[in-house]
């Protein structure tokens, strides 16, 4: 059985975003709040999606905008703290992602002890944060030197903000970094954050990936999850939860158990 499987019990897992408030550092950090207000927005979103019965959550630094590609290290030592404080509260597999940059992903994981992450870790890019060029072998290896093997490592192969510089077709991007880098995972994006992947592009992945997961990772919707699961894994949803479908609201509790509950009937359950 694989990792990916093996964690999320071979059924279709729905991901759900805890989208942290901005951190310390970055230019829309709310001071007068302080860590202790990132804490527990995370909390309210964490005990929200929880109670509509996702199957995993994953925590983000969705809010640390501009982004960077390599992050202060003050940002992934306060994520490490917050998930930390909300540990013992945690009732679903975990994963983490620290925007844009893999390493530091991979040492929150290994911080925290969560099951899973997601990056870009493979391809080339021009994108608004300048020339992209991340390295799996780095990370793959980091993973290994910090004893984390086991850590499901989700590879998103089409970057948000940017545009690859491999002109090869996104299907065939996908099936080399499954060769070439051992995702335990693939993940398909659209744009930018809260906007949807075509269907064409989905469908394309996963017809040459038949033996690896394929998830949609955005824009992801009441209106269209039952017809993406027809094709993908899984998928990953953040803003369709949240109040009135804005990124940057909270995860508005209704909304997530009706996502939820559309979910189950199109899975069978």
């Amino acid at each position: 059985m694989s990792k990916f499987n093996a964690l999320f019990g071979g059924k279709k897992p729905i991901i759900a975003m805890v989208h942290l408030n901005p951190l310390p550092g970055t230019p829309l950090y709310d001071a007068e709040a302080g860590i202790d207000g990132i804490v527990e927005a995370a909390r309210r979103d964490l005990k929200a999606l929880q109670a509509a019965d996702v199957d995993a959550v994953m925590f983000g630094n969705e809010n640390d905008r501009p982004y960077e590609l390599k992050v202060d290290v003050a940002s992934t030592a306060t994520m490490a703290y917050v998930v930390g404080q909300l540990r013992s509260e945690i009732e679903k597999p975990f994963g983490v992602n620290v925007l844009w940059d893999p390493i530091s992903t991979v040492a929150l994981a290994a911080a925290t002890g969560a099951s899973f992450v997601r990056e870009i870790f493979t391809g080339t890019y021009a994108s608004d944060m300048g020339p992209w060029e991340p390295n799996a072998g780095a990370a793959m290896r980091y993973r290994n030197r910090l004893n984390r093997d086991d850590l499901v490592m989700l590879y998103n192969v089409s970057a948000e903000f940017a545009d690859s510089l491999d002109r090869r077709a996104l299907a065939d991007r996908a099936r080399s970094a499954v060769f070439s880098s051992i995702p335990d995972a693939v993940l398909v994006s659209g744009a930018i954050t809260g906007e949807a992947a075509e269907m064409t592009a989905l469908e394309s992945v996963k017809a040459v990936l038949s033996t690896t997961p394929v998830l949609a990772n955005t824009g992801v919707r009441h209106n269209t999850v039952a017809d993406i699961l027809k094709i993908a894994d899984g998928c990953i949803v953040g803003s369709s939860l949240k109040i009135d479908g804005d990124t940057w609201k909270a995860v508005d509790p209704e909304r997530a158990k009706e996502f939820m509950h559309i979910v189950k009937a199109a899975r069978g359950n």
